[in-house]
């Protein structure tokens, strides 16, 4: 069997908490420069924050509302070579504020590429399954290259010079369908991704606002799944709190997670990092929401092979409900990693 060549996860993903201090500061300890950084107040109901290398510092875009990219020239001021560093803006670096960062390694600012249609600059990295993708709508189906060398198993895209809403591909939904990262509902059928599956070198895209609009420019975080680093699936409730148990093949250090049988959930975000010590996890964030952090609910384990849902709550399990998630790895079950793999 062909393993992973990742053997220490934090090379390509890693959370990072920290502190506000209202002024300036450089934030350190991701243990990579990364090139997608997603901010989010965990103690204040401030927006969500995204930046990346291939858009530029001070751009930021959220994912819990349909607005434009905004440049915030006091919040993400560089991407460092252990983390990044940041201005004054309050909803990334209010004074007190308890915040959290997720951080994923893509190749810098990018390059061209023309493996598609239409062509995208691409910024990827072939051994984490990730890439950032900008192109120019054109109004009209066309193809974009990817630069995975792998087929994708989830793609988030956002028009920028528009308020419109986020969307989301992901493999368990098919090509027909996407679902809103701003938003609560559940799939929606239409010609977002032009009803065709992505290969290992293009995704597509139909003639829709949201992702290709006539001569917008548009993002798009691309992901392929990698043994014992990254799963991107499903899973059914039973809406009970001896809930599902996902196998992923790695202890996992992050998880997104909705409903898409239904709508009326939010997208939770959870993470190895701000609940340290035992199971169950119990901190959450929403990605649709500018909501603080929820903590106090016994919402669900990480095991070193996978995550086991305990509770009953509607976003998690509700019984007959299907669930789609993406996940990445603190130490895979697999390969030649040599860090311990045990549950919590």
């Amino acid at each position: 069997m062909a393993y992973t060549t990742i053997n220490k996860s934090t090379d390509y993903f890693n959370t990072k908490l920290y502190t506000g201090n209202g002024s300036t500061q450089s934030i350190t300890g991701v243990s990579f420069q990364p090139d997608f950084t997603w901010l989010k107040s965990r103690s204040n109901a401030n927006v969500h924050a995204l930046f990346d290398a291939v858009r530029g510092v001070t751009k930021r875009i959220s994912s819990n509302d349909n607005s434009a990219e905004y440049t915030e020239a006091g919040a993400l001021t560089a991407f460092d070579s252990d983390g990044f560093s940041l201005g004054n803006w309050t909803s990334t670096n209010g004074n007190g504020h308890t915040l959290a960062s997720w951080n994923w390694k893509a190749n810098g600012a990018g390059s061209a590429n023309t493996d598609g249609a239409t062509a995208t600059t691409v910024s990827v990295n072939q051994t984490a399954g990730f890439s950032i993708v900008k192109h120019t709508g054109t109004g009209s189906a066309t193809t974009l290259g990817h630069g995975l060398n792998a087929v994708p198993k989830m793609i988030i895209s956002k028009n920028l010079p528009d308020a419109a809403g986020w969307v989301v591909y992901h493999e368990s939904i098919g090509n027909t369908n996407y679902m809103s990262l701003n938003g609560n509902g559940g799939t929606s059928d239409n010609t977002m991704w032009n009803d065709t599956t992505p290969t290992s070198s293009v995704f597509s895209v139909g003639n829709h606002n949201n992702n290709n609009d006539s001569s917008d420019a548009i993002i798009h975080y691309v992901f392929a799944e990698k043994t014992g680093y990254s799963k991107f699936g499903s899973y059914v409730g039973n809406g009970n709190a001896d809930g599902p148990f996902i196998y992923t093949g790695f202890k996992p250090a992050f998880f997104l997670l909705k409903e898409s049988s239904a709508a009326g959930e939010d997208w939770v975000l959870q993470d190895n990092k701000r609940d340290t010590v035992f199971n169950p996890i119990d901190s959450a964030l929403y990605a649709s929401t500018t909501s603080t952090e929820n903590t106090g609910y016994r919402y669900v384990d990480f095991n070193s092979n996978g995550f086991k849902i305990r509770n009953s709550q509607d976003d998690y399990n509700t019984s007959g409900s299907t669930y789609i998630y993406m996940s990445f790895a603190e130490a895979p079950l697999v390969g030649t990693n040599n860090v311990p793999c045990t549950a919590r």
